[in-house]
């Protein structure tokens, strides 16, 4: 990239339950073909970062961009920031590309994007919301648990490094990290969030991602990019495949 465009920045934004750490895998492959920084917070209420009193869409961008706020004083007049979210992710990515925030958002990739909620799903998410924090007796117990919730079953093993940064060890106990009033954030209003955005925006999923369809993707009027063979985890079982969506940003 040269001098006249200045630097694209990416930054990684995690789906429901997980958080930044998901994205390490991503780390070897970003050094060799992403030119500049790259940022994979935990969004409010996951990982090491404090819960929200109520959470929303806009509140979680907002948590995002406070967290910036030292990152983006050093953008040079040029940089530029790529958004790439998965599932939660790819929603707060689109509300952070509203003019209003003011950050330099040059494209967004949202991935795995939840777009038609049935009440039955509002019902599931307001009860998992209001269940009470579960204690475990053991790491493994915990972890277990923690890659369900996040639908990292099968991806990652429970002793992997990722799994610390989702789990809380006090005295003997462990728990989760996760806020689970995360779980009431509701649903998103892809169509306003879009038409509040003049960047581009592309809407990419899993073939095999029983979450959403090709056709839910396409009534949203935006470019949509279905993976072979992927999941709803597409960013964890191929992050080449996900990555080269953002060729068009190098």
């Amino acid at each position: 990239m040269g001098d006249a465009t200045g630097t694209r920045h990416l930054l990684l934004l995690h789906g429901m339950g997980a958080t930044g750490e998901v994205w390490l895998p991503w780390a070897p492959l970003l050094e060799r073909h992403w030119a500049g920084r790259w940022f994979a917070p935990d969004l409010a209420g996951h990982g090491w970062s404090p819960p929200l009193p109520a959470y929303t869409f806009q509140e979680l961008a907002g948590r995002v961009v406070e967290g910036l706020g030292p990152v983006a004083r050093r953008f040079g007049p040029r940089d530029r920031l790529v958004l790439l979210g998965h599932s939660l992710g790819g929603v707060v990515a689109l509300a952070l590309a509203a003019p209003s925030w003011r950050l330099p958002v040059d494209a967004v990739v949202g991935l795995g994007v939840k777009a038609v909620w049935s009440p039955a799903d509002l019902d599931k998410a307001r009860e998992l919301a209001a269940r009470p924090v579960t204690w475990f007796a053991t790491r493994d117990e915990a972890a277990r648990r923690y890659l369900r919730v996040s639908g990292l079953t099968g991806l990652f093993a429970p002793d992997h490094p990722v799994v610390d940064a989702g789990l809380r060890r006090e005295d003997d106990r462990w728990r989760l990290a996760m806020d689970p009033a995360a779980f009431a954030v509701g649903e998103p209003r892809l169509p306003a969030l879009l038409a509040a955005t003049d960047v581009p925006v592309l809407l990419a999923r899993g073939e095999r991602d029983p979450m959403v369809s090709d056709a839910q993707l396409k009534e949203l009027d935006v470019p949509v990019a279905t993976l072979p063979g992927l999941g709803h985890q597409a960013h964890v079982e191929d992050p080449a495949a996900v990555l080269a969506l953002l060729d068009p940003y190098l």
